[in-house]
């Protein structure tokens, strides 16, 4: 049976050498990551990645929190994530929270975590007092992804929230609106905590800089989620007066107000215009107006941000240009996306 040893003497490197080279850390030049390959595959050597870990006191693997992750944004930011990962050498644990409370308490609360990764990635996932302090004690390298959620010393990779928001408002004062809906996330769903706050916020201080006050009766919260979207609109419609606009907080929303729209024989953009936030891989299928986030970008450059120190700080492989200011908040663009769902309202 062939040893990392044999492969070690063939390729005249160490066996750390070969270790490094088989897992693909960037500490090996490309030079002797060939050596080191040709040798294993002449010798028909299969490394061990179990073996290799627990001999470097490390685990080889990363845990990534999510809200839910039959959400489109954290399931792409997930599926991005583990593609790096995986490209370096590392597996991928995933924990569902799936608004369970008690399977929050059993991940971040417990030390459920502690010597089964070696670091930890949150997506938008809202942390409580209890929390912080159980992921302070674990000593472990974190990042963030999502403005609502902070951790004291962890990197945050985020879009401007308020800003997407102003910018999707804007987009609709500009064609012509002055009576703009918004629809957005519930307070009470785990989803929504900050992210709704801060895209109200947007949205009315676009509504402000028009010179238009807020009108409460235009304003209405629901989950994030297509079924929500239906029925914030639907209680939209129930008010009177409808919005000649709706801005939604999230495609999937903005997808479920298109449904009540046409439910309540009102067309799209010609009766109403709708626009969303994220650009869903269904929003162009539906001509949908958007603000499009990065959510792929959002998770490899997280993933590459922590494994920085993973690999003993050796950056210079696996970031990028939104690394050159270290413990700021590293906030991506975003870009206003026009599709068939808005248009300048009609003349009555």
């Amino acid at each position: 049976m062939t040893k990392i040893d044999d492969v070690a003497r063939l390729a005249g490197v160490s066996t750390a050498t070969v270790s490094r080279a088989l897992r693909g850390l960037p500490t090996v030049s490309a030079a002797t990551r060939r050596r080191v390959l040709a040798a294993a595959e002449q010798l028909e050597y299969a490394v061990s990645p179990s073996a290799s870990r627990l001999a470097g006191g490390r685990t080889g693997t990363v845990a990534v929190v999510v809200p839910r992750i039959t959400r489109w944004f954290f399931g792409t930011v997930v599926e991005a994530v583990e593609d790096l990962l995986q490209q370096a050498g590392y597996d991928l644990l995933l924990y569902n929270l799936g608004g369970r409370e008690q399977v929050r308490q059993r991940v971040l609360r417990t030390a459920n975590l502690h010597k089964r990764v070696d670091a930890i990635m949150l997506v938008a996932t809202p942390l409580r007092p209890a929390d912080l302090t159980a992921l302070t004690k674990l000593k472990l390298p974190g990042v963030t992804i999502s403005s609502g959620t902070v951790v004291p010393g962890w990197p945050c990779v985020r879009i401007d929230d308020v800003g997407v928001a102003r910018t999707a408002t804007r987009h609709l004062l500009d064609l012509g609106h002055r009576r703009i809906a918004h629809i957005s996330g519930d307070p009470d769903d785990e989803l929504a905590y900050t992210t709704h706050l801060d895209r109200r916020r947007g949205y009315r201080e676009a509504l402000a800089d028009a010179g238009i006050d807020p009108d409460p009766c235009l304003d209405v919260e629901s989950q994030f989620t297509i079924n929500g979207g239906t029925r914030a609109t639907e209680e939209l419609l129930r008010r009177g007066d409808p919005p000649t606009a709706i801005f939604a907080a999230c495609d999937e929303m903005a997808m479920g107000a298109m449904t009540a729209l046409r439910d309540a024989g009102l067309r799209v953009p010609q009766d109403v215009s709708v626009i969303g936030v994220d650009d869903h891989d269904l929003a162009s299928v539906l001509g949908l107006s958007t603000i499009a986030q990065p959510a792929a970008e959002q998770g490899r450059l997280a993933a590459r941000i922590l494994l920085d120190p993973l690999h003993g700080g050796a950056r210079s492989s696996w970031g990028g240009p939104y690394l050159d200011t270290p413990g700021e908040p590293v906030i991506l663009p975003t870009r206003l996306i026009v599709r068939e769902s808005t248009a300048a309202p009609r003349a009555h």
